[in-house]
């Protein structure tokens, strides 16, 4: 899969395509129920399925601060999607050049001109342009006239509801990270690289692995129950801390998270998080006593989550327990049957369906309030 940064960056010899646009953010099943459309086109036509997305996404861009936080990083959408068989992704700078155009101007530059699209899939309600012109509509008469064809997106639903990239937040936010998980089709993950830090974990006896986040508003707030896979495979539970750590301070959102019954370094090393179940939300404590007793608090809970709700079951399968469900891989005899494309855990994840006790919902006003549509 080639990632194409920018219009100028595109060559005559690529053009030609069937392509999509949008955020794809997380690119959950409903967005893979668009690239199995524009797959299925591509076959037809035997051409590259392109998709168009934009960095920033476009109301990050409108609305700064307060744009709906993002449940992918760049880096990970890209993997995502090559996953899911996209041969190309045109990463358009999102900036006053780009949104300056209109809608004639944006057919022509970027899907005529640039891609020399053959196919586009987007959704019915798709709007771009500073004129406001352009619409599924428009498109539909632009390409009858310059060659190309148009469809429409087909609307993925799972028990009667849409998939969208709000409502994972939602769930999310909610604690409810078995739902969360059968939008998505995999368990919901974070991570990084570990860095330094100022090692206050250590001096307590919980050392913490540091992963720094994007600057922009996170998805998750709060502490955690969570399963960490290392570089090699190797997977750990622990606890995580998400947010801005308003005890010690923070210049920037960090993930740190401690591995049960781990010794190692792993600094430079990507981790991957899985969190399992919300423990509490992030609260600012009086002191560092407070902090460290809430700490011993929320390492105890956690083992009692993972010991009562364990990763490996005797006979490879999980028991549904109280307060939690269960996602395996679908070669496993999964609940999600077709959920993962790309999913490479066949070990199961208990995933609870709710916050481990009501204060974790009270206490942490930072998540936010879902955006009321749609910007995935």
């Amino acid at each position: 899969m080639r990632v194409i940064r920018g219009l100028h960056n595109l060559r005559d010899e690529g053009r030609g395509c069937v392509a999509t646009i949008g955020n794809f953010d997380g690119v959950h099943r409903g967005h893979r129920a668009i690239l199995e459309q524009c797959r299925e086109q591509a076959a037809r036509l035997g051409l590259p399925v392109t998709v168009v997305v934009f960095e920033p996404q476009p109301r990050e861009f409108f609305a700064g601060a307060q744009a709906p936080p993002r449940l992918t990083r760049l880096r990970d959408k890209v993997a995502l999607l090559g996953e899911c068989g996209v041969d190309r992704i045109l990463c358009l700078p999102f900036n006053d050049a780009l949104r300056s155009l209109t809608a004639g101007e944006f057919i022509d530059r970027v899907l005529i001109d640039g891609l020399g699209v053959r196919h586009l899939v987007v959704g019915d309600d798709f709007r771009f342009g500073c004129d406001r012109r352009g619409d599924f509509h428009l498109l539909t008469e632009v390409g009858q006239a310059r060659g190309f064809g148009v469809e429409h997106t087909r609307t993925f639903t799972i028990a009667d509801e849409r998939v969208s990239s709000t409502r994972v937040r939602t769930l999310l936010a909610s604690g409810n990270f078995a739902a969360a998980a059968r939008l998505l089709g995999r368990p919901y993950r974070l991570g990084g690289r570990v860095v330094p830090d100022r090692q206050l974990g250590r001096t307590i006896g919980v050392p913490t692995a540091n992963l720094p986040q994007p600057t922009h508003a996170l998805a998750l707030q709060g502490v955690y129950a969570v399963v960490t896979e290392l570089s090699d495979g190797r997977r750990r539970n622990g606890v995580a801390n998400i947010g801005w750590r308003p005890t010690v301070g923070s210049e920037r959102p960090v993930l740190e998270v401690h591995l049960f019954d781990f010794e190692g370094d792993l600094y430079g090393e990507r981790l991957t998080v899985l969190p399992c179940a919300k423990l509490r939300g992030e609260v600012k404590f009086a002191h560092f006593e407070a902090l460290k007793a809430q700490i011993r608090a929320d390492l105890a809970r956690a083992r009692d989550y993972f010991r009562r709700h364990p990763t490996d079951g005797a006979d490879g399968l999980q028991h549904p327990a109280a307060g939690a469900d269960f996602l395996q891989h679908p070669a496993a005899g999964a609940q999600l049957a077709a959920a993962s494309v790309g999913d490479t855990h066949d070990d199961s994840l208990p995933l609870a369906s709710a916050p481990l006790a009501r204060e974790a919902v009270t206490s942490d006003s930072s998540a936010g309030e879902p955006a009321d549509h749609d910007d995935g």
